[in-house]
């Protein structure tokens, strides 16, 4: 079975791009992102109400590295410290040396090519330092982007599950993507 150690935390540098760890500090920008309709659009979650929400949000994430059962990454341009977006592996499955993979990104940097090079690089991390067999992404159906995003980087589709998550009184489909180590 894997065992997954984040400690020290990974801060990883892409050409554009400087993945770091969140802290309250980002409060601001994790509250923007997370409370954003459009951002959450595909997102089955709850939107935050207001910085205290965040700063529990912030502390969850901090607890998951903490205990190694997950890890995010704040998405940040190399030349400037604010947060973008956040990139992390959920539901790890060390057992099945699988995890998964999600991310969002403010609305006015989509399109830039930011999530494919952050996702290119801790998909890398993924296989070489957490020694992961596969990748999995949880998408929204009509996530066109992030499907595009996913196929792109040669993720492949692996199922379609209808009706599968319950939220605000209303059942939403799942589409499963994806990528295995390749030898």
């Amino acid at each position: 079975m894997l065992e997954f150690n984040f400690t020290p935390f990974p801060v990883i540098e892409t050409e554009r791009l400087l993945l770091r760890r969140i802290t309250n500090d980002d409060v601001n920008e994790v509250f923007e992102l997370r409370s954003n309709p459009e951002t959450m659009k595909y997102i089955p979650r709850p939107l935050l109400k207001n910085t205290e929400n965040a700063l529990e949000h912030i502390a969850m994430i901090e607890d998951k590295i903490e205990t190694n059962v997950g890890i995010n990454w704040g998405i940040t341009l190399k030349d400037n410290p604010k947060l973008l977006g956040i990139i992390g592996f959920y539901r790890l499955q060390p057992e099945h040396h699988r995890a998964e993979i999600g991310y969002m990104l403010l609305p006015e940097f989509h399109g830039k090519g930011i999530i494919p090079e952050a996702l290119k690089t801790l998909i890398d991390y993924g296989f070489n330092k957490m020694k992961l067999h596969s990748i999995e992404a949880v998408i929204d159906p009509d996530n066109y982007a992030s499907e595009r995003v996913l196929q792109k980087l040669n993720f492949v589709k692996e199922g379609h599950f209808k009706e599968v998550e319950y939220f605000e009184g209303h059942f939403y489909d799942s589409v499963i993507y994806s990528l295995l180590e390749s030898k």
